[in-house]
């Protein structure tokens, strides 16, 4: 698998696959340098430490420069612009790019190479355009002539066609693009057409490739004329229409691998765009100084090498294309040794340790305290009226099921400390053997209890149909997203207010009645058949939750989020995330971002939007291939009807990630009864209709 390979590189580039790969990306370096440098370029080399703010809104990773604050240099940019003012004339670099942006996707690094360049214009900022078509068609054509057995060989693990590209490359107006995207039936999330102001996201620049190869029989091509709200300061505006810029993109298949345009030249020009943009450029005076004693009209761009490379061999994630990855999971830490919530609950030293705790008189910690030290977010289902809690006598511990159909069904981890996992659930499956005579299985479990049961004790079947969805609330790169920042925008200009109760405030009871209402409003509205774990219960464990509603500018509540504490190493859940019928656009995303950003400011590092369903069914342990064949098909079966992998885009723009959770049964466990109990376990038990 792909985590195997990455897990152990130095083994994976022994492959003539991975050598292959880095072969190709040796020689567009070098096809780099060549063409450069026989159009007049000189090398440069950058400084990466900088004193002062980015110069495009890109996150920065901050440093200790002898106890004074720096930067890593997100780009070159403003380097190669003070040395145009220098006089250089032409100048490229080949150097390291750092972005401390949480973006867990397959085409973002936080460290990656940049190839980038910067000219003089004489006349038009299309003489920086041709120069960079002259030179990506000068690398393609040397790839293919030089590098044909590397490109073979990569095809068998990445098949994919040679790159197709014309002697005359489209360069299509931004607008023009959005005109073709619209007229193709395309649509943004809300099912409108795509705007001509703003800029194109990740999914609509794929479909955009798709509808440009149809139209042209092209995988290269230019989009021109960016709208100026689509670009950084110091941009060029249009001398005809200030809306629009003097910027290009460069796309290889549907993605962006080049941006680039005119820079603004003259300092008048450049204070006030940066004043308007609220920025100070103080921040800027070694920059803002080259500008001051004149620089010519100039322009250039950047290419990523890894994602360049990926696009032009279809490895379908960049960090194939990268020597050694860099993402925001890289570099992890030691795990910190975090204090339970509520120590009178520990079931490693309970306070009745050393002393029988019935004639001491001490009760069990309430299932409440428990989750809150030791919970995921499946064990806040057991709070619903239809579980049953088992309890271990001697440590507390806790284990919730619901009796359904003949079997015991299990959701979560035990409550109670990890190393007490396996003698905690060897109690429990007796007491649900010999005293209630039902047959246990176990869903939506973790990891660490996956282990327990699939071990040789009890030599369990295990398989993941199902993940939690986590992100950190404190690099959250939705921030920075442009299409959720335009939605929460919108929702403020259409008077939408949040309101908070956090932690250990009461909400008062006209408030409570108020969301009530509104909750049976959304009940009354859905449509199909509702799978789900919980019911909505808002007001279950108030002492554990904090709550927070939007309201429109009349007043009425358009949404509304619970946020469920967790233990300290989960962290927060966000319980339910409802957006009410009539809700403005937006509203609901600038809501689930304020909670996200309430807990972040608590110092939480952990929120998991639940267990979602995941696109196909993953073996676990104990699993013959005849039995992995049919619980697959059956998987697929039932996840198409129910339409339960339908993913949510929002969620991934948070940067949540998948953290596999399980389902766990017996030998001889899970029949067609035990299939037919799970599923109607899940089924909707809140009617608003019956």
């Amino acid at each position: 698998s792909d985590r195997t390979r990455l897990a152990n590189r130095i083994v994976d580039l022994r492959t003539n696959t991975s050598q292959s790969i880095f072969r190709v990306q040796s020689g567009i370096s070098s096809f780099f340098r060549e063409y450069l440098r026989g159009q007049g370029f000189m090398e440069i080399h950058t400084p990466k430490l900088q004193g002062g703010a980015t110069e495009s809104g890109a996150s920065v990773f901050k440093v200790d420069y002898f106890g004074r604050p720096a930067f890593l240099a997100q780009s070159p940019q403003l380097a190669k612009q003070m040395c145009i003012s220098a006089d250089f004339g032409r100048v490229f670099e080949i150097g390291a790019v750092f972005r401390a942006e949480n973006s867990n996707t397959h085409r973002h690094m936080t460290e990656y190479t940049g190839l980038d360049l910067e000219m003089a214009i004489d006349e038009h900022y299309h003489e920086v355009l041709r120069v960079l078509d002259g030179l990506f068609k000068f690398m393609f054509k040397k790839v293919y002539e030089n590098y044909r057995h590397e490109i073979d060989t990569l095809k068998q693990h990445f098949p994919h066609e040679d790159l197709v590209w014309l002697d005359k490359t489209p360069i299509i107006p931004f607008a023009e693009g959005i005109r073709l995207l619209n007229e193709s039936g395309w649509r943004d999330e809300n099912g409108k057409p795509l705007p001509e102001d703003e800029d194109l996201g990740t999914r609509d620049e794929i479909q955009l490739g798709k509808v440009i190869k149809q139209v042209y029989g092209t995988d290269y091509y230019v989009l021109d004329k960016f709208p100026a709200g689509a670009r950084p300061f110091y941009a060029m505006p249009d001398p005809n229409n200030p809306k629009i810029t003097n910027s290009f993109d460069i796309f290889l298949r549907g993605q962006e691998i080049l941006s680039g345009g005119q820079r603004i030249h003259d300092e008048k020009m450049l204070t006030k765009q940066m004043e308007r943009l609220k920025m100070d450029p103080n921040t800027l005076d070694e920059y803002m100084q080259g500008f001051a004693w004149g620089a010519p009209p100039h322009g250039g761009g950047g290419i990523g090498l890894e994602r360049m490379l990926m696009l032009l061999l279809s490895l379908g994630d960049i960090r194939h294309a990268t020597l050694f990855p860099r993402d925001p999971k890289s570099l992890p830490a030691k795990p910190v040794v975090k204090q339970l919530r509520h120590p009178e609950a520990s079931t490693l030293h309970p306070p009745w340790e050393g002393q029988d705790r019935h004639a001491a008189g001490m009760e069990l910690p309430s299932v409440e305290m428990l989750i809150a030290n030791y919970g995921d977010a499946s064990n806040t289902s057991w709070l619903e009226p239809r579980t049953e809690i088992w309890r271990d006598d001697a440590t507390g511990a806790a284990v919730g099921f619901v009796p359904h159909q003949g079997y015991a069904i299990t959701v979560g981890d035990p409550l109670c400390h990890k190393s007490q996992y396996a003698r905690t659930i060897a109690g429990y499956l007796h007491y649900i053997k010999k005293e209630r005579g039902i047959k246990p299985l176990w869903l939506l479990c973790g990891g660490d209890t996956e282990e327990v049961l699939s071990s040789h004790r009890f030599d369990w079947r295990t398989f993941s149909v199902a993940a939690e969805q986590r992100l950190d609330p404190g690099n959250n790169p939705a921030v920075h997203d442009h299409d959720i920042q335009r939605k929460i925008r919108h929702a403020s200009k259409e008077g939408v207010k949040v309101h908070d109760y956090p932690l250990g405030t009461p909400v008062p009871a006209e408030i409570k009645k108020k969301i009530d209402g509104r909750i049976q409003d959304w009940l009354a509205n859905r449509k199909g058949k509702q799978v789900h774990l919980t019911d909505i219960h808002p007001w279950q464990d108030e002492a554990h939750r904090q709550y927070h509603y939007t309201t429109d500018k009349d007043g009425k509540i358009v949404g509304f989020v619970i946020m469920a504490q967790l233990s300290p190493d989960h962290g927060w859940q966000v319980k339910f995330s409802l957006d009410f019928p009539g809700a403005p656009s937006g509203a609901i995303e600038m809501l689930v971002m304020h909670a996200l950003s309430q807990v972040a400011a608590g110092g939480a590092t952990s929120v998991t939007f639940g267990g979602g369903a995941s696109s196909k069914l993953t073996p676990g342990h104990n699993l013959k291939g005849t039995r992995i064949k049919v619980l697959s098909k059956a998987y697929h079966a039932i996840a198409t009807e129910l339409k339960l992998t339908a993913k949510s885009e929002f969620r991934e723009k948070l940067g949540a990630q998948d953290d596999p959770i399980y389902v766990c049964y017996p030998p001889h466990g899970l029949g067609p009864g035990g299939v037919k109990a799970i599923l109607t376990f899940f089924e909707d038990t809140e009617d608003p209709n019956s």
